[in-house]
């Protein structure tokens, strides 16, 4: 017997007829009365006296009532028993994750989750995707939203729908906050602060073209919160992510824009095979869930 036929089944007694039990249950007539047909097979007994106007139950009709109604209460404080269970997930979510735009996606994939878990708490370790990975590997950390290129064989990932821009911040009175955009060759000649990454300096190394060999690095870093402090100081001119730059008060630093446009994407990834807490595993399903609807 399937619950949902005892479901039928206790409508049926209750309305004490076929037809106002389906309009009850939102199905067809026919379909109820082939459902409690099957039921009435399958246990082999007759449940309902059908010769009046009313719907009465037979000896075994009433047997299973009481039976299909201890079930049916066990069922529905089994189900109860699971949401209040799930309300209890507890426990502490790390995120490694760089100054970037796609950062701006977690208080909205938190706060949803947090709705639901609200015992849950997170932990933010800010560094460079590098970093965060090598955190990742050792189990320090459980998430991480890392920019582009970067390493992912040993990751499942979500890569996100948002294009990190590259930009070069400089003080600003300073000549090049007149231009729209700036090149290459406008900053061949200048002293640099690069990203400390590797593979991040390869990209720019290719942006930069026949000026790379040329450049006047000064510094590198691995956060553009540091460097900016050092273009403030009128030491340099740094290349970072624009996503780092929406609360930094611009009458201290400003930005301009590389051209050609220097882009790079971002993704979202967590250790493939690790062994992770409940807290965290339920995250990683409610990444999954909350990013394909946003997709579609």
């Amino acid at each position: 017997m399937e619950i949902r036929v005892l479901r039928y089944f206790l409508t049926v007694v209750r309305e004490e007829s076929i037809t106002k039990a389906s309009e009850v249950l939102h199905i067809t007539q026919p379909t109820l009365s082939r459902q409690l047909a099957q039921m009435e097979e399958e246990i082999g007994v007759k449940l309902f006296d059908r010769g009046t106007r009313k719907i009465k139950l037979t000896n075994e009709g009433i047997l299973l009532r009481r039976r299909a109604e201890e079930i049916l209460q066990l069922v529905d404080k089994t189900e109860k028993e699971l949401v209040e269970q799930e309300e209890q997930v507890e426990g502490k979510i790390s995120i490694g994750c760089g100054e970037m735009a796609a950062v701006q996606l977690l208080p909205e994939l938190i706060d949803a989750f947090r709705q639901k878990y609200p015992r849950v708490t997170f932990d933010i370790f800010t560094a460079t995707a590098d970093l965060v990975k090598e955190q990742m590997d050792k189990g320090l950390l459980d998430i991480g939203l890392l920019l582009e290129p970067i390493d992912m064989e040993k990751y499942d990932f979500i890569r996100l729908n948002i294009r990190e821009k590259w930009v070069v911040l400089i003080p600003p009175d300073d000549p090049l906050s007149e231009k729209d955009v700036v090149t290459a060759k406008d900053l061949s000649a200048l002293p640099l602060i690069l990203p400390r990454r590797m593979n991040i300096q390869s990209e720019l190394a290719s942006w930069f073209g026949s000026y790379y060999e040329k450049l006047n690095v000064v510094f590198t870093s691995n956060l553009s919160t540091n460097s900016a402090i050092m273009v403030n100081g009128g030491l340099a001119y740094s290349l970072v992510i624009e996503g780092s730059l929406p609360f930094w008060d611009q009458s201290k630093v400003t930005y301009r824009p590389l051209d050609p446009a220097l882009t790079a994407t971002s993704v979202l990834a967590w250790k493939r095979g690790q062994p992770f807490s409940l807290a965290s595993t339920k995250f990683i399903e409610h990444i999954q869930c909350f990013l394909s609807i946003g997709r579609q």
